[in-house]
């Protein structure tokens, strides 16, 4: 059997405590720390046969549980089950219905069956192949299957390669008993033992889901990495509209493979350098946290919702127009910022972003932020500040200089980006059927309402139960 080292382990010293007075002796106390190790590795076309990067992780296991949704399951399946077969290893193909409605318990427990079904051995590691989603709730699973089990990750979007890779928490969401719906509310911090990073998936990434991300990178570079950052800038649209060099089709070539390689390089590395040393989070001042204090709130208030990377591109937006008008940027570099958001597609106003929906983003963000704004401010590029200073009166004027400034800048967009919105992919059901599911049910029940007897709620997003059966496939 393979003896892999595991990605983490906790140790710990016993000492004596003093008596107390009310206490029939001396008590005990545990002190401890937690080694945490794991890997990376960047790996272009993972799953050629001649590779054995992967390979070598369950060549002595001899088989592997792989994890991945329908949608790659058609794109990479075959070449997955091939790949191990020509490395001696046998395939079993875990296959779910992805989406954010099958970010939930149902699915976590699909996954857990299938690992005892698999009779997973205690070291043994998982494999997930997929974005962020599916990284999250297997990493969860394994987080919870026998308490810890080793799991490999290949990033298949650029929020999984660029984002959800750096992290170490994994979760689900959850439908509280109220009705509210509750964002990646139970969760774990269980890391993985190794994470390949293969660009080469970004040749059939849709386009939309490319500029999903690209704004992950506007979000690191704008505020730690200036190098990146007028990277980003010179060469941004084509980098989207390639897949980031990869579709040759499209216009990709070396010199975008290779600013592109750059990019995400040095975008990967500076998250890991600021996250690790906060890995539990327990300091709230994350520069990585920019776009985060409006959009949790913003994102959700259209329906379809607008996808994460728009949602987070309007609240930085609407940062750079604070950190404009406190000096901390140049009318430039406002102006850079915008240009390069509305070059890519990326979103930067909405009709929703007004004082009401501000002013309740504000409030719910400061309690999770332990009562404290924290909002990142960027300025100059390369470098940024936490606030915690701004009154209601800056808030507000902040949001007219923002609303004024988009509809003089971009008179036609209004602000506005392409493919904002999720999709079927992203939410793992029509999102038009769903709403008028929605719609038939408010008018029912609003026609219904002197009747004791109501119409039930249509599918929300994250309720439990949605997820259809999963299939393994065994090859």
């Amino acid at each position: 059997m393979s003896v892999l080292p595991p990605s983490s382990d906790m140790s710990g010293n016993v000492r004596e405590l003093p008596s107390t007075p009310n206490s029939t002796g001396p008590g005990y106390a545990v002190e401890g720390s937690e080694e945490l190790k794991y890997t990376y590795s960047f790996v272009d076309n993972v799953f050629d046969e001649k590779k054995n990067d992967l390979a070598s992780y369950y060549k002595s296991w001899g088989r592997v549980l792989c994890i991945l949704d329908e949608n790659l399951d058609a794109l990479y399946g075959k070449a997955i089950r091939s790949y191990f077969a020509a490395h001696g290893i046998k395939p079993t193909l875990h296959v779910f219905k992805g989406g954010e409605l099958n970010k939930n318990m149902t699915t976590m427990l699909d996954f857990v069956d299938a690992m005892d079904n698999f009779g997973l051995i205690r070291k043994e590691p998982v494999l997930v192949v997929g974005g962020g989603l599916a990284s999250d709730v297997v990493g969860y699973a394994c987080a919870s299957y026998r308490r810890s089990t080793n799991y490999i990750r290949v990033g298949t979007t650029l929020i999984a390669l660029i984002d959800a890779a750096i992290s170490i928490k994994v979760g689900i969401n959850h439908h509280g008993a109220n009705g509210s719906k509750l964002k990646n509310r139970l969760g774990a911090y269980h890391a993985p033992l190794h994470t390949f990073l293969d660009f080469d998936f970004l040749k059939t990434l849709p386009q939309g889901q490319t500029r999903n991300g690209f704004a992950e990178i506007m979000k690191i570079s704008h505020c730690a990495e200036k190098p990146t950052w007028d990277l980003l800038v010179k060469y941004g649209p084509q980098l989207v509209k390639t897949g980031f060099g990869r579709k040759l089709e499209e216009g990709g070539n070396a010199e975008l493979k290779q600013a592109a390689d750059e990019i995400c390089r040095r975008a990967i590395l500076k998250m890991l350098q600021l996250e690790s040393g906060n890995l539990h989070e327990i300091g709230l001042d994350r520069v990585i946290a920019s776009g985060h204090g409006i959009s949790p709130t913003l994102e959700l208030a259209p329906f379809p919702p607008l996808r994460h990377g728009h949602a987070i591109t309007i609240d930085m937006s609407y940062t750079i127009i604070m950190s404009h008008s406190r000096g901390l940027l140049t009318d430039h570099e406002r102006d850079e910022w915008f240009d390069l958001a509305q070059n890519v597609g990326l979103t930067v106003d909405h009709t929703d972003l007004d004082e009401g929906l501000l002013f309740r983003s504000i409030e719910a963000i400061t309690k999770t932020r332990d009562g404290k704004q924290r909002f990142v401010l960027a300025g100059p590029y390369g470098k940024c500040m936490f606030a915690n200073d701004i009154s209601d009166i800056e808030f507000r004027d902040i949001l007219a200089k923002h609303k004024g400034y988009v509809q003089s800048r971009y008179p036609e967009t209004k602000g506005a980006g392409q493919d904002a919105y999720a999709d079927a992919g992203d939410l793992g059901a029509d999102p038009e059927a769903l709403k008028r599911e929605k719609e038939a049910a408010a008018t029912a029940n609003s026609n219904g309402s002197s009747s004791s007897k109501l119409t039930p709620a249509p599918k929300e997003i994250w309720t439990p139960g949605s997820a259809p059966a999963a299939k393994a496939v065994a090859a």
